[in-house]
């Protein structure tokens, strides 16, 4: 059996799907979906992730606007360019390239994006719809893609027990209701959970996303567990990432695991372009 769940390669899979659908829907609509991103500053990481995201677009026959504003920009500059991306009919999706700078109120930013173009799923009436298990939001597309992940592995969720590692508002609390609407039993952990060991050690599916390189260790883990591996560390000052799983510490014993790299991280952006391509049907009454 391969263990080993290979991002990269289901995630061209899905972006080979979404391409198919453009293309059809194009003959039949005369129009695409589009995505406008805004970076502010000049962060290396940010201008990677934009770049990629923006390669990505083109590949697939999307529309994209990217917009660059000054580091020193202001609140209501940015605020400004939503606000008219909002108004803007060609564009699907909007999306803002965390982190801000420190003199810019993130939630205030996220929470000006119009909710039907919030294809990063981040603000709180598509987290509301997440939470009530509504199917008419966007899912935030890390956890969008660990569930894809599984279900196309034929990974049963239905009944098992996972436990997830960390509780932070894009990982962690989402990919608990999304695993909760697939049926699994969920726990949530985090640094003041006691016993964290034993606690993880119970799970059938594990998700690792605490920041921590190589934190969960075979000692936690239990024959024949299933580990997704959020984690994307760099272990002091090296170029090679490591994941919030000691991979060689427990492939042995697990049935199934996402490598770092290529597992989750292709699937993220593979997600956005499913989450834009959903909000262009729904402006063209295809869903």
């Amino acid at each position: 059996m391969e263990k080993i769940i290979n991002g990269k390669e289901i995630s061209q899979n899905i972006k080979d799907e979404i391409k198919l659908e453009i293309e059809n829907l194009k003959k039949e609509t005369g129009k695409i979906p589009g995505l406008a991103v805004i970076l502010v500053g000049n962060d290396p990481a940010s201008n990677v992730y934009v770049g990629s995201k923006e390669k990505t677009c083109l590949s697939l026959g999307f529309y994209s606007e990217k917009y660059v504003l000054p580091e020193n920009a202001s609140e209501d500059e940015l605020l400004d360019k939503i606000n008219e991306l909002n108004k803007n009919v060609d564009i699907d999706g909007i999306l803002v390239q965390l982190p801000l700078p420190k003199h810019i109120n993130s939630d205030k930013i996220l929470n000006s994006i119009l909710p039907e173009k919030d294809v990063d799923g981040f603000h709180p009436i598509n987290v509301g719809k997440l939470m009530i298990g509504a199917d008419d939001g966007f899912f935030p597309c890390t956890p969008y893609g660990i569930i894809e992940l599984l279900k196309r592995k034929n990974i049963k969720i239905d009944g098992k027990n996972a436990v997830i590692v960390g509780r932070s508002n894009i990982v962690g609390k989402p990919i608990s209701l999304m695993l909760l609407k697939e049926n699994a039993t969920v726990t949530i952990c985090h640094s003041r959970t006691k016993d964290l060991n034993s606690v993880v050690k119970g799970a059938d599916i594990i998700v690792a996303a605490i920041g921590k390189a190589k934190f969960i260790n075979k000692d936690m883990v239990k024959d024949g567990a299933i580990i997704i591996d959020v984690g994307i560390n760099r272990i002091d000052g090296s170029t090679k990432l490591y994941g919030d799983v000691d991979y060689d510490s427990v492939f042995d014993k697990i049935s199934y695991i996402t490598p770092v790299p290529g597992g989750v991280g292709p699937m993220t952006i593979a997600m956005l372009m499913k989450n834009t391509l959903i909000s262009f049907k729904r402006r063209v009454n295809k869903i």
